[in-house]
């Protein structure tokens, strides 16, 4: 890229995660504070590109940092706070989905969005995302945004059928269907969350209605705000051949592997439940938390 072409707009996001990723880790050689300047920094950015490739290389930066988890290491980590610390799957499953409310809270501010925008639509698969999908949409109402669910498989699930009560109870309206007309979705909400597929779940596995669900999403223009993982994406891999695009991605407990390849607008962690001991344990390099926050901006 030239300099007299300007900035790149869609290398921005990149750029920044980047830098945000240096101050994580300040000691990695050769990448030392003195480097961080306007002109170094972009040298670095670019030496870096030439050296790993243009596709891969911010995946690269993410597995040098060790901020990034595996499928394997991310199961490792739930066992670890169910099994010896003794956290509930509930309790696990509604952190999660209150820090995804905020998260949302954070990219979308209600003070700066008229009243069309505070409707928010959330698609909830069959799986524990879904169940996460759930108690998000409970914490909006409460945090005084306007949600809806799409359940189109609901579980037979114990908790799943609670959350779905709860919902209910706080008169948050289900659809019975998604309309294919996508200029009816944009129209109607503000934004979408994404809580269909968590890591390790193909479309195929979860149905028609939900596989029907993503290739609606996919065509929206409203923003589009992702929990855990870009639905359809391979979370060791990135592949989202099927996948969605989203604006905005929540990272539960920890940033999968896939989420170096996301090039969306804003990237939250929500993994402040995460014993220090279990942070040390797997290697977590992850940012700190401000005040009483429950996500942290990557």
């Amino acid at each position: 890229m030239s300099s007299a072409a300007g900035p790149d707009p869609t290398e921005a996001p990149e750029e920044r995660r980047f830098l945000r990723a240096l101050e994580l880790q300040p000691q990695l050689p050769d990448m030392g504070r003195a480097e961080l300047s306007s002109n170094a920094t972009t040298s670095l950015v670019q030496r870096r590109k030439q050296a790993w490739g243009r596709q891969s290389w911010l995946e690269q930066i993410w597995n040098t940092l060790a901020v990034c988890q595996s499928t394997a290491e991310a199961a490792a980590l739930e066992r670890e706070l169910l099994e010896d610390y003794r956290f509930g799957r509930q309790q696990l499953v509604e952190l999660c989905g209150h820090a995804s409310a905020v998260a949302v809270t954070k990219a979308f501010p209600l003070p700066a969005l008229s009243r069309k925008q505070r409707t928010v639509l959330v698609v909830c698969g069959p799986e524990q995302n879904g169940a996460v999908g759930l108690v998000c949409a409970r914490h909006l109402r409460v945090f005084e945004y306007e949600p809806t669910i799409f359940y189109p498989m609901r579980s037979l699930d114990l908790l799943h059928r609670d959350l779905t009560t709860q919902c209910e109870k706080m008169d948050i309206p289900f659809l019975s269907y998604l309309p294919t007309e996508v200029q009816l979705i944009n129209e109607a909400y503000g934004l979408v969350v994404d809580a269909v597929l968590g890591p390790g779940v193909e479309p195929g596995e979860v149905g028609g209605p939900c596989t029907r669900a993503l290739a609606t999403l996919k065509l929206l223009s409203i923003p589009l705000v992702s929990l855990d993982i870009p639905s359809g994406w391979d979370a060791e891999t990135g592949s989202d051949a099927d996948g969605l695009r989203p604006d905005v991605l929540v990272s539960l407990a920890a940033p999968k592997r896939c989420a170096g390849r996301f090039s969306g607008r804003h990237h939250f962690v929500a993994g402040r439940f995460v014993p220090d001991d279990v942070r040390r344990k797997f290697a977590l390099r992850l940012p700190g938390y401000t005040g009483t926050d429950c996500v942290a901006a990557l």
